[in-house]
Parts: structure tokens; C-alpha cells; sequence
């Protein structure tokens, strides 16, 4: 091909997983060298926000953002390469449907903040501090980013043509990514760069008729590496959950976790989860099945553990 793209990469609310899958792609990190500039990495490289703001519209071909958006910092970054790009990749669970951070949402600022700065052990604060955006010191006015009562997904706040899930997104969607556009072989805008089927399709565990008296975490159960998770009362959310990982969690006798996200089939992933898991209690007795169901520790963390940001609950509503 002729001229190199300009590719940009950024990383908001997040672990860094995504930055990390990344470079997981190996060798085939040569092919994106050759592919494209890289124009903004901040984890890698020693580039500066101004040097993204001095750039025409449109220089950037394709901004890779990872991570949900949590303040105001992370939102300015989002929209200005936004600004710049001419295609913008939600890349992993967190730009997807607002992953782990979204459990934030659970809660709002102040809860939050009194728990990490106050009520933590971990934490040495006799005069109960708590971040403020603005603070006077004798130099003059230090400002930090301001943190929202809401994390956010990253099509609530600019707009994004694609979305490659996971957490982190397997090195093989990454690839496939990569050389879809190399290829200038992209599919319709607004798609999922993953399967179409679930991760319960792309198992090959046996599947049964369900039954289940009892809800177990995997390190209670000597798991039969044969049958389904679900038939063995392990919470699993394969169901539920968009492909293209290669069922690499249940494989190793883990449940999937979700986090890439629903199937175009669903409304709501949580939902979805909480209607299979019902469905799978053995009794008509009402309090037996509620007996069964406290068996299941942290439900909104269970069933919307990647996807709160991207639920029709949003959060716990304010004031």
C-alpha cells in the first residue's frame, strides 16, 4: 500500500489489560508497524495531548480506546480523538459496555470516596481528605480531573463505527481487526468485530437437561471437565455472552464471566443471565428456591460484572 495509516491508542478507565493484549499479538505487532504510524500511545511513547490537538480533522485513520470513562480528563481525550479519527474501535469490555468500573455505578461519588479514603484500612488519612477538582497551594491553583457519579461507556459520550470486545480481546480478534483495515476490508459500521454466536455454542462441554439444587464458586466443586458448568451449579454466563473468545475460560474449567459482552439477541446481559440461572433451579417450593438463590454471592456483580454501563438499569439512581 502506499502512505501509512495513523493509528492512535488510549487507554481511560481500565486495568490496562487491553494495552497489554496488544502487544500479546507478538510477531504480527511487525505487520501493524508496517501498517501504520503510530501517532498517540501514551503508554509506550512520549507523546503529548497538544500534539494530538494540533493535528488536522481526520489525521488519525483509527483510534483504538480502551477503558470506560470515568472523568473529565478521560472524556476531553475521548472526544478529541474523536475529533481526529476518522474511525474510533471500542476496544475491550470496559469501551464496550463500561466493564469492571461500571460496577461503579452501583454506588455513586460520594460512596465511593468515603469507602477509599475513609473507610479503607489501607489508607492513612487521619483528616478524612477527599479529592477535590480545584485546591489552592501557596504556588497558586492545582487542578485534578473531576470524577463523575457515572462511569460511562464510550458510545454514551462520542460517537464509534466498531467494537472489538473482551477483556481483554483475544490476540485472534485483535489480529482480525488489524488486518481488516489493512485489507480496507471493514464490515458495516456499528458492528462487533467477534462472533455471532454465543460462548455456550463455541463450547464443547456436554449439555444436559438442567437441574440445580445448589449455586457453588469453581474452587468448591471438583469439576467435571466434560460436562456443562451450569449443570454443575457453577454459575456460568455462556448463555448469554457474544463469542469469538474460543470458550477459553470454560475450557480450563472456569465459567465464562461475560465480558464480551450480549449477543445482538439480547436486551439486557444481566437479564438474560438472571432468566437462565432461574431457569435452571430444581424446585416449585418458594422457599427452597430462595434458599438455592442466596447461594449466589454479589448478584449485580455476577450478572452485570462487564455490562452495568450497558444495562437498561445504567445505575443506582441519584439523589
Amino acid at each position: 500500500m502506499g502512505d501509512k495509516l495513523n493509528f492512535a491508542f488510549y487507554w481511560t478507565a481500565g486495568c490496562g489489560g487491553c494495552e497489554v493484549a496488544t502487544l500479546d499479538i507478538d510477531e504480527k505487532i511487525l505487520d501493524v508497524a508496517e501498517l501504520a504510524n503510530i501517532v498517540l500511545w501514551p503508554i509506550a511513547m512520549d507523546f503529548k495531548y497538544e500534539d494530538i490537538e494540533n493535528m488536522d480533522d481526520d489525521n488519525i485513520d483509527v483510534s483504538f480506546i480502551n477503558g470506560a470513562i470515568r472523568n473529565t480528563e478521560q472524556r476531553e481525550i475521548a472526544e478529541l480523538l474523536r475529533e481526529k479519527s476518522k474511525v474510533v474501535v471500542a476496544f475491550g469490555a470496559c469501551a464496550c459496555h463500561g466493564g469492571i468500573p461500571s460496577l461503579g455505578n452501583f454506588h455513586n461519588k460520594d460512596e465511593i470516596f468515603q469507602e477509599a479514603y475513609v473507610d479503607t484500612i489501607s489508607t492513612n488519612n487521619p483528616d478524612n481528605n477527599l479529592p477535590t477538582p480545584k485546591t489552592e497551594v501557596a504556588e497558586g491553583e492545582l487542578t485534578i480531573p473531576e470524577f463523575f457519579d457515572t462511569v460511562y461507556k464510550l458510545d454514551d459520550l462520542i460517537e464509534v463505527e466498531y467494537y472489538l470486545p473482551g477483556c481483554p480481546p483475544s490476540t485472534d480478534l485483535i489480529i482480525k481487526a488489524v488486518e481488516a483495515i489493512a485489507n480496507d476490508n471493514l464490515p458495516p459500521v456499528g458492528s462487533v468485530i467477534a462472533s455471532k454466536k454465543t460462548v455456550c455454542d463455541e463450547c464443547d462441554r456436554e449439555k444436559k437437561e438442567k437441574k440445580v439444587k445448589e449455586f457453588r464458586r469453581p474452587y468448591e466443586v471438583d469439576v467435571d471437565p466434560e460436562l456443562c458448568l451450569l449443570e454443575q451449579g457453577i454459575i456460568c454466563c455462556g448463555s448469554a455472552t457474544t463469542g469469538g473468545c474460543g470458550a477459553n475460560c470454560p475450557t480450563v474449567n472456569m465459567p465464562c464471566r461475560g465480558c464480551y459482552g450480549p449477543t445482538s439477541e439480547v436486551a439486557d446481559q444481566g437479564a438474560k443471565l438472571l432468566s437462565a440461572v432461574a431457569s435452571v433451579i430444581d424446585s416449585d417450593d418458594q422457599e427452597e428456591i430462595a434458599k438455592i438463590a442466596k447461594d449466589i454471592l454479589d448478584p449485580g456483580g455476577t450478572f452485570y460484572r462487564f455490562g452495568m454501563s450497558n444495562s437498561l438499569l445504567k445505575r443506582k439512581k441519584l439523589g
